[in-house]
């Protein structure tokens, strides 16, 4: 089974309260990023919480060791039970991240490659390799690898195998759901649920991966 994740990337309270209402029976998680929190706030986690699904801290971690250490440690304080952390900041920071993650019982993901087109520019190809095999070395749980890339996903899973691959890029981004959703553990898709005139027949119709 493919969990399926909303990206819930709106700005205010209480867009973020009624859109995750509406599709949580749908879900298995909600990633909340910098959209979100600067919004509304991080008392937002609390509030969402209250579905009963974990929450996804997509802070995309990127800083020295102690930072990204405190950083992580505010994350699972307020109620998140994973965080994303990049990780061409190298071995040590992203250490920082899985260990704090991990000393409080949740989950770290580094991001080995994104779905934008601008990605290939710098994160793509041998560096998204060598971000992938730091990831398995660190003792990360998983990785973020691109939906609309799917033969990129391929690569990548023979180098991490078994860790866990979350892919966004579905829909807006035009990643096609029913190609990806084989190679991964976890579809991540935002603004094609979220934007919808309704929010949860669009979550339902994503639903099929978790079958």
């Amino acid at each position: 089974m493919t969990e399926l994740i909303l990206a819930l990337d709106v700005l205010t309270r209480e867009e973020a309260v009624y859109i995750a209402d509406k599709t949580a029976p749908y879900l298995d998680a909600i990633k909340i990023g910098y959209p979100l929190v600067l919004g509304a706030g991080m008392k937002i986690v609390h509030e969402i919480a209250g579905t009963g699904l974990p929450l996804i801290a997509d802070f995309k971690v990127a800083d020295i060791p102690n930072t990204n250490k405190l950083i992580t440690e505010h994350a699972f304080q307020a109620g998140f039970s994973a965080i994303i952390a990049q990780g061409f900041t190298g071995s040590d920071s992203v250490e920082a991240c899985v260990e704090t993650a991990h000393d409080y019982g949740g989950s770290c993901y580094v991001v080995s490659e994104m779905s934008h087109p601008g990605a290939l520019e710098f994160l793509s190809g041998e560096n998204a390799a060598r971000i992938a095999s730091m990831a398995v070395e660190c003792g990360a749980d998983g990785i973020i690898a691109p939906a609309t890339r799917p033969e990129r996903v391929k690569a990548l899973r023979e180098i991490i195998g078994s860790k866990k691959i979350l892919s966004p890029g579905v829909g807006a981004q035009g990643g096609d759901a029913k190609e990806i959703a084989p190679l991964i553990d976890g579809m991540i898709v935002g603004r094609s649920i979220y934007n919808a005139e309704d929010p949860a027949k669009a979550a339902k119709e994503y639903s099929f991966v978790r079958r």
